[in-house]
Formats: structure tokens, sequence, C-alpha cells
């Protein structure tokens, strides 16, 4: 297994199923963290991982607490639009975590204040856009950590 993505409380279920698909494609293991904003069972959310989602390598966990609990010596990178590194100045590592937040609210300031050394950014350069869509965030990051370890 290449690279880990983690959502954490992800509230669109296109978006989870198109990172579904995502992580299928590139060999990664996908983790989600409750609660949703959509049932597991919603009909868009496997319509957007299409007939891929039966063989997608997924695990879910009640809570952040779970999560984390369940993680705690692995290596993990968080991204947010707060970051204050970019992206690709990133090292990824075999087995890494991607952690990223909400699609309403990115990260909470809990796990920014708590993990200050391991956010990481997508540069954006127009002042009219605040975030990329959840699902593109997470393709550019994965595909950067699979150039980096190939």
């Amino acid at each position: 297994m290449a690279l880990h993505i983690v959502l954490i409380e992800p509230e669109i279920h296109t978006n989870t199923g198109n990172i579904g698909r995502l992580a299928l494609a590139t060999g990664c293991k996908l983790h989600l963290v409750k609660p949703y904003g959509f049932e597991i069972t919603d009909k868009r959310l496997k319509r957007a991982g299409l007939d891929y989602w039966q063989h997608l390598d997924i695990q879910e966990y009640e809570n952040q607490k779970e999560f984390f609990e369940s993680h705690k010596e692995e290596k993990m990178m968080f991204f947010s639009s707060h970051g204050s590194k970019d992206y690709w100045d990133a090292v990824y590592t075999e087995n890494t975590f991607l952690i990223f937040g909400k699609e309403s609210s990115g990260l909470s300031n809990e796990i920014l204040e708590k993990h200050t050394h391991e956010i990481f950014k997508i540069p954006l350069y127009s002042p009219h856009v605040r975030s990329l869509n959840l699902a593109n965030a997470v393709a550019i990051t994965v595909y950067e950590g699979l150039r980096q370890l190939h």
C-alpha cells in the first residue's frame, strides 16, 4: 500500500465517491471518519465511485478520537489552506496518511494547532478562490506522493 487517504467528517457524497475511485486507481487505502454529511449507502456516493466501490480498501471510524488513537504511530500529513508549506515540499514516504477536513470548514482548529509542523497547502494563485474542491485537492496530493515514491 503506497498511501492512506483520510477524510475527516466528509460532507458531500460525490466527493467521497470520486475520492474512493481515486484511492482504488492509485492503490491507496481510504479511511472515513464519522460523522458524515450523507449516508454511506447513498446511491449518489456509489454512482460517483461507479462500480468500483466494492473493490475499495476502506476503513470507517466512529469519530476522530478513534482514528487518531488507532494510528498514533503513523506518519501523517495534514492539508489545509492555512498551511505554511507547499504540498510539493512535503516528503512522502510509504504508508503516509494524507489527512483532509470537511468541505465546509476544513480541518478543525484543534487538529491544526496540534500538528502545526505537518500542515501543507496547495497554492492558489487567484484572490477570488478560497479553496479547491476536496476531490481535486486529494488527487493533487496523492499523485505528488506517488511521483515521489516511484
